[in-house]
């Protein structure tokens, strides 16, 4: 009896993949579940961030909508601040008074939010950015709410905000020119300077890439040094006045150097040069005893130094005074700015040991060629205040000032 072989199956099994069915999106029903825990707790902000911690919401897929109900009191529509269908409360930051007593338990609580779930600082980026580019759409005091919120966000070093956040919205053309910017940035220093230092401001401001200048801030009709100092003066910010005008001060020195370095390198003619610096101090105010300095060193950097051959470095300063000797001379009107000449020069001797050996004979040349006077060399030598290498150099320039007064008591 034959063996029947028992039937097979052929062909390949497929497997089929299951889909990953999305939940839909309910941002409503999440916005409506936080403002009711607000509701409940009457706005006790401790109770409400206890609540909220033990409910199982889905945060990391409507974590913008969180922050809207925090800022504003419920859902807003897309794309706007304006109030959505749903519930909302009366306890947001929009809705508080614009004191920083009443708004910083707002930031403590979203700071203590952002430690549990550190994920959610790109939603409060997200819904910043977008109340910042709609400030227009606020009242006067609800912009003032926010200025002081985001003042005391970086003051209590909120969890990971970047500053470019909030900065960089703010220079949309249409909220500058409307003086938007200007007042709520003006809002934001005074109450960030309650309890930081300026220097604490100007890391923020360099952070968000905004240090280079205040004046984008104010409308372009009003972008001059003249109307920020008296703007920041009226807001009592003195300390941020003084600094944009030396920050200023400082651009228009790199800027005359800058153009005086350009045309000694091109060999310019001295008149030339003359009249360029000339019209630097006119437009910029510039105090003859930043240019005098400004000058010295702009010539010094042009000479060609040759390492530790001491000759030739002498030749060449030496070289470099004689040829722009009338440079000096034009804006070394006074005893005074003669006096910060030598100093100028025996500071730039002292830090370059290169330099010492050739104290004396940058002095005698500054004399021969009519830069410095008798009365201010010999002043120096015997009376001189900078201390930096005094006590050698007075000693080199000795046989100097001997012949001096033996050339006085001649006459």
């Amino acid at each position: 009896m034959s063996s029947k072989e028992k039937p097979t199956l052929g062909g390949t099994r497929i497997k089929t993949r299951k889909r990953n069915i999305a939940a839909p999106l309910d941002p409503a029903a999440f916005a409506d579940a936080v403002v009711q825990i607000y509701l409940e707790n009457a706005g006790d902000l401790e109770l409400v961030a206890k609540s909220i911690e033990s409910t199982d919401l889905n945060f990391s897929r409507y974590g913008d909508t969180l922050f809207e109900v925090i800022f504003t009191g419920g859902r807003t529509q897309p794309g706007t601040i304006k109030p959505d269908e749903g519930d909302r409360h009366p306890y947001s930051v929009i809705e508080c008074e614009p004191r920083r007593e009443v708004i910083l338990p707002s930031v403590i609580y979203v700071q203590k939010i952002l430690r549990r779930k550190p994920f959610l600082i790109k939603n409060l980026e997200n819904v910043m950015r977008k109340m910042l580019q709609c400030l227009e759409f606020f009242e006067e005091n609800e912009r003032k709410k926010l200025a002081i919120f985001t003042a005391l966000a970086f003051s209590q070093k909120l969890s990971g905000l970047p500053p470019e956040t909030v900065f960089q919205p703010l220079l949309k053309d249409n909220l500058v020119a409307k003086g938007l910017v200007l007042s709520f940035i003006t809002d934001f220093f005074k109450e960030y300077l309650v309890d930081n230092s300026l220097d604490d401001l100007i890391s923020i401001l360099k952070r968000g890439k905004m240090e280079g200048d205040l004046l984008e801030f104010f409308p372009s009709a009003k972008r001059t040094p003249e109307a920020v100092s008296e703007h920041f003066t009226k807001a009592e910010l003195i300390p941020l006045v003084e600094y944009n005008e030396k920050k200023i001060f400082e651009v228009n020195l790199k800027e005359m150097k800058s153009a005086v370095t350009t045309q000694i390198a091109e060999e310019a003619n001295i008149s030339e040069v003359i009249e360029t610096v000339k019209q630097h101090v006119k437009d910029a105010k510039l105090p003859d005893i930043e240019v005098v300095r400004i000058l010295w060193d702009v010539l010094m950097d042009a000479v060609q130094w040759s390492g530790k051959n001491q000759q030739q470095n002498a030749n060449s300063a030496l070289r470099q005074v004689k040829t722009w000797a009338q440079l000096l001379n034009t804006f070394c009107t006074t005893g005074k700015l003669e006096l910060e000449l030598i100093y100028k020069v025996q500071v730039q001797c002292y830090e370059d040991a290169k330099l010492m050996k050739l104290f004396p004979e940058i002095i005698r040349s500054l004399y021969d060629q009519d830069v410095l006077a008798e009365d201010t060399i010999l002043h120096w030598f015997r009376k001189g205040t900078n201390p930096k290498g005094r006590q050698a150099l007075v000693k080199s320039l000795d046989p100097f000032v001997k012949w001096l007064e033996e050339a006085e008591e001649e006459d």
